[in-house]
């Protein structure tokens, strides 16, 4: 091989390389975000200004936070469920298999995307898939309609 035919390989694979980075980083961009999923659950930003304890915003209104489901709130690391009417739980949002986000939340189960664990809402105990420990609870404060990250 001639030397100008591997000085265009080498530029090729760095191309190649350079491609990929990109289209990884695309195609993250395109996981994250506040988009609601078809399991019933939100991933999303804290909700506005507000009185939460240490001085923090509220993480969200009751009212967004569905009954048998529940919300991913990825910035603070903690999934918000509602087991039952008036009743909210939350989590890590970090499978305690190998700590992937947990994503989708419906019919009383939070499901981790990565390897299909799945556990309890209500309880954080793992009830299915690779995991066998439960998701570490989180405490919160309920008040006057707004939940906060205590």
């Amino acid at each position: 091989m001639s030397a100008s035919q591997e000085s265009r390989i080498h530029v090729g694979r760095r191309a190649v390389v350079a491609v990929g980075a990109t289209g990884l980083a695309v195609a993250l961009t395109a996981c994250g975000g506040g988009s609601k999923d078809s399991g019933g659950s939100d991933t999303v930003e804290p909700a506005g200004e507000g009185d939460g304890a240490n001085g923090g915003a509220p993480l969200a209104r009751t009212a967004d936070i569905p009954e048998g489901g529940g919300v991913v709130f990825a910035d603070q690391g903690v999934v918000v469920t509602q087991p039952n009417a008036g009743e909210f739980k939350a989590f890590s949002s970090k499978c305690t298999h190998q700590g992937c986000a947990v994503k989708g939340i419906a019919d009383g189960v939070i499901t981790c995307p990565c390897h299909n664990s799945t556990f309890d809402a209500a309880t954080g105990e793992a009830t299915g898939g690779p995991a066998t420990m439960p998701l570490p609870e989180k405490q919160i404060r309920v008040e006057g309609g707004a939940i906060t990250l205590v």
